[in-house]
């Protein structure tokens, strides 16, 4: 078979794919403790891989793909906190490609479990070995290191073709504030905010872009000071968001405003969102979410009515052993029961928070 053959062909699967899955629901959120503002969670946890990075995983095969970076013999491989790997590895198998996922040790099992459950390898080694272990067995095996912390931002197609602001804005038509206040995203490449943050100035809306940065992670400072030279040590609590570097697809100059938000508070917002929901989600769904509050008790107060969008990253199933578990939580020290009691007492009934965000451009107006 012809190289173009092969592509053609592997493309033709990834598009077909995409044809026989539905958009994500758009899940609207009622605040008791702020009625005028209308919270609404783009639940990307449906997608077939479970997690937003599913868009991602997607986009970036096609990207590779219409490089002639992939090729019928390659190794895909990448760097990765669990849920990139995870959908890397379908559609690697959807195009009969071996697949290695470098990732931080502590990733969980359940995300370890779906990656080889997709027939892809785990190779396990420390935060800051996973850029340089990933180039290395590229090197080695002859294969195409995908690079999503390099490519998230300029793979997806931002004016159109279902992307998720287009689908977020296409939901939102028939609300009763179709254009939101805000949109709260939080950054883990640095992709989706991009995506957004082009979205809307593309269309000419006045929605504002806010990222929601966890601890041990360099985006918030990086935006507040400007310097995008900012590094350290470790690795985020909250899996799949976060960064010890400013990523390359991490564009400061379209982010409205950044909150820092406490550990803590991400994991009680989850417990929170599990009991007003029905169901649970992932850390950086709590992340996202103490934006949303933050914001929407800010509208409140000023008298604005309107809606707040946000992210629903993946589900709770792929952190049983971790955000879930009492055990794991206590040994880290984490209160997060008198936490979990202060986000209901903001949601339900418009306390303010007990922690004092940092907050960075029109988020500290």
């Amino acid at each position: 078979m012809s190289e173009r053959t092969w592509i053609r062909q592997a493309v033709q699967k990834i598009e077909a794919d995409f044809n026989r899955s539905a958009d994500t629901h758009l899940i609207p959120l009622p605040l008791p403790a702020y009625p005028g503002v209308h919270v609404y969670l783009k639940d990307e946890s449906s997608h077939p891989t479970g997690s937003l990075k599913h868009r991602l995983a997607r986009s970036l095969f096609l990207y590779s793909l219409c490089n002639g970076w992939l090729h019928e013999k390659s190794t895909v491989i990448e760097s990765s906190s669990g849920s990139t790997a995870v959908s890397e590895a379908y559609f690697a198998r959807l195009l009969g490609l071996p697949f290695v996922a470098v990732m931080p040790a502590a990733t969980s099992p359940e995300k370890i479990a779906a990656i080889q459950f997709y027939g892809g390898r785990c190779h396990l080694v420390a935060p800051h070995e996973v850029y340089g272990e990933s180039e290395r067995l590229a090197r080695e095996l002859g294969g195409h290191y995908m690079d999503q912390f390099t490519y998230a931002e300029r793979a997806t197609d931002w004016r159109s073709n279902n992307n998720i602001a287009e689908s977020i804005f296409s939901q939102l038509e028939r609300e009763p504030h179709p254009i939101p206040r805000w949109v709260v995203c939080s950054a883990g490449t640095g992709g989706t905010t991009a995506t957004i943050g082009r979205f809307v100035r593309y269309r000419c809306h006045d929605t504002k872009v806010c990222v929601a940065d966890p601890e041990n992670s360099v985006f918030f400072d990086a935006f507040a000071s400007g310097d995008s030279s900012i590094r350290i040590d470790g690795s985020s609590l909250i899996e799949g968001i976060g960064r010890p570097r400013v990523e390359k697809s991490f564009l400061p100059e379209i982010v409205d405003g950044m909150f820092k938000i406490p550990d803590v508070a991400s994991l009680a917002a989850i417990r929170w969102l599990e009991k007003a929901m029905g169901r649970r989600s992932g850390g950086s769904t709590g992340t996202n979410f103490i934006g949303v509050l933050q914001l929407a008790r800010r509208m409140h107060e000023a008298g604005e009515a309107g809606s707040i969008a946000t992210i629903l990253c993946d589900g709770g199933s792929r952190y049983g052993h971790s955000y879930y578990n009492d055990k794991w939580i206590a040994e880290r020290g984490l209160a997060v029961g008198p936490a979990a009691e202060a986000v209901a007492g903001c949601a339900e009934r418009g306390e303010p928070l007990p922690w004092s965000l940092q907050a960075a451009g029109a988020c500290s107006a």
